[in-house]
């Protein structure tokens, strides 16, 4: 019997299956692989030969990334599948203790997923919003319908407050505030440490200016760097490097 979990591709293209990961079950129900494989598996960006962890691209960007509910939908289905086989297996078996170890890590790497787009989600919500907004026909959403309901929700409670507790009581041309403008923005000038995973050449580091000549790099396999995050969003969308 086979489990088969679907990694799919998290680029910035549509999700479409690349590769499929099959897990074998023994007789006594319990994977032959290690199911820490489900997550680090399922949640990584695939592209050609590199895998980017969506986990730390995450938790480290201080925008929020695209939404991967497909991705999200297998783990969590895979989990169940796994919880389900270690009810049917010998009690006191020394694997079945190990088993459900990596299933609780496994669970807390989602948990931590989730969580982290919910923070940003709160942070941000109404730039968040209004990008969902103006985002472009065929181009991938950065909320789930979940994360989407959530964000409006959290919007129209915020609005409500603001108007029940202070904006009621105050002169009519002060009763109107603009969250945009009152919320901050990510901070995309901030900087972060990334691996590169493909090789780029040519990355503009910074612009011309009166002051200065256009500044470029190339980034090798391998190599490390400590960098303006709005310099290199596109290539952590494409999965050419990974936020460490």
């Amino acid at each position: 019997m086979y489990l088969q979990c679907l990694t799919e591709s998290m680029t910035s293209t549509p999700v479409t299956p690349v590769a499929f990961r099959l897990w074998r079950l023994g007789p006594d129900g319990l994977c032959r692989f290690p199911p820490a494989a489900v997550f680090s598996g399922a949640l990584r960006l695939r592209r050609g030969r590199s895998r980017a962890p969506a986990w730390l691209n995450e938790k480290f960007a201080p925008e929020l990334l695209e939404s991967k509910p497909e991705i999200i939908e297998c783990v969590v289905e895979q989990l169940d599948h796994m919880e389900a086989n270690l009810k049917r297996a010998k009690r006191g078996d020394l694997k079945v203790s190990v088993h459900r170890m990596e299933i609780e890590r496994i669970r807390y790497v989602l948990s931590s997923y989730l969580r982290c787009r919910l923070v940003k989600i709160e942070k941000f919500f109404p730039h968040v919003l209004e990008k969902e907004k103006s985002r472009a026909e065929g181009e991938p959403s950065i909320l789930s319908p979940e994360e989407f309901a959530f964000a409006k929700e959290y919007m129209a409670n915020t609005e409500t407050y603001l108007k029940n507790v202070a904006l009621k009581h105050m002169p009519p041309n002060l009763q109107k505030v603009s969250l945009l403008k009152s919320v901050p923005k990510p901070n995309l000038d901030s900087f972060v440490f990334l691996r590169v995973l493909e090789r780029q050449e040519n990355i503009l580091v910074e612009p011309e200016t009166d002051e200065q000549r256009e500044y470029t790099i190339d980034l090798e396999e391998g190599s490390q760097h400590l960098i303006r995050y709005k310099t290199i969003a596109p290539l952590v969308a494409s999965g050419a490097v990974q936020l460490i």
